[in-house]
């Protein structure tokens, strides 16, 4: 690590990755309704201008981003991750966000080069 790097460039902080994911999910879904026709395009762009945004901060680290988008119709989705890294260096952040007909659950993991 170079020694004139502040912390603050070479740390994965949540809050900052938090509001790249949300500013993704409201661009590319914004207050559609459901539509499965639409939901692979939707599932695509948010992965994308999330992981742009993430490589633009231009922090040492290679991303992981998933999307998951799910009709709310009573149906439950459990989810989890595991990871074996460094904790002071690496980090990761989940966004679940929803409106009235869905869920959009967005997962970035940032692992430090």
């Amino acid at each position: 690590m170079d020694e004139f790097q502040t912390v603050e460039e070479t740390t994965f902080i949540i809050d900052e990755v938090s509001n790249i994911i949300k500013e993704s999910i409201e661009s590319a879904i914004g207050g559609n309704a459901y539509q499965h026709n639409k939901v692979n395009h939707w599932t695509t762009t948010v992965v994308e201008s999330t992981l742009s945004q993430l490589t633009k901060l231009g922090k040492p680290f290679k991303y992981i981003v998933t999307c998951v988008i799910m009709q709310k119709n009573g149906a439950g989705l459990h989810t989890a991750s595991s990871c074996f890294w460094d904790n002071s260096t690496d980090g990761s952040c989940t966004v679940r966000w929803e409106n009235k007909t869905m869920y959009c659950i967005v997962s970035a993991f940032g692992l430090a080069i």
